[in-house]
């Protein structure tokens, strides 16, 4: 076990930064962001709740305060947050209160849980220019606010469309179009 936390240890940069997003469904967002070059890792998982130590189940009742979100350990010499952040705003629609597509409910509702105050003017900022510039019809209601706690989801949902892309319908209807649309925007900042 010992030498399995090293080897993983030695794979990980020792400057690595973390951004937390909520953009609807955690298993299209890990998909998307697990590909971009500087990624280390992409968690599913909840955040912005009440509830401690939540269960799929119980966030999804819409009573624990949680959103779906994703962890993303990154490498900063790689991608940016800026950049990351461009991903979070191409990936979703920003505009709809407690939904995406057909996913509905306070836990799909569009957040960034920032982890320092520069996260939170980037974001900010980003978010105030995509307003002010028309980008989308109606006004943006991602969420800013500040990052406390992250509860990993459970394990099945770890890897999900990687996992299930051939069996699972919604791995084909929802997940691969918004894969493929991300993969042809983005197609410079994909790990290769």
């Amino acid at each position: 076990m010992t030498d399995q936390l090293n080897q993983t240890s030695k794979e990980i940069p020792a400057n690595t930064d973390t951004a937390t997003f909520a953009n609807g469904c955690f298993w299209c967002t890990e998909a998307i962001f697990e590909e971009l070059d500087g990624v280390i890792s992409a968690t599913s998982g909840y955040t912005g709740g009440q509830t401690r130590n939540p269960t799929y189940k119980e966030v999804c009742t819409g009573e624990t305060g949680h959103a779906e979100c994703l962890q993303i350990v990154y490498d900063p010499s790689k991608i940016s947050f800026d950049e990351l952040l461009a991903v979070f705003w191409e990936t979703h629609d920003p505009t709809t209160l407690n939904r995406q597509g057909a996913d509905v409910g306070t836990q799909y509702r569009s957040g960034i849980f920032y982890h320092n105050k520069e996260q939170k003017e980037k974001a900010e900022k980003y978010k105030e220019q995509l307003d002010k510039s028309g980008a989308f019809e109606k006004p943006i209601v991602t969420e800013i606010t500040p990052f406390t706690v992250f509860y990993p989801a459970e394990d099945y949902h770890q890897q999900y469309f990687e996992l299930n892309e051939n069996n699972n319908p919604y791995c084909r209807i929802v997940i691969r179009p918004k894969l493929d649309k991300f993969r042809k925007v983005f197609k410079d900042k994909l790990k290769h």
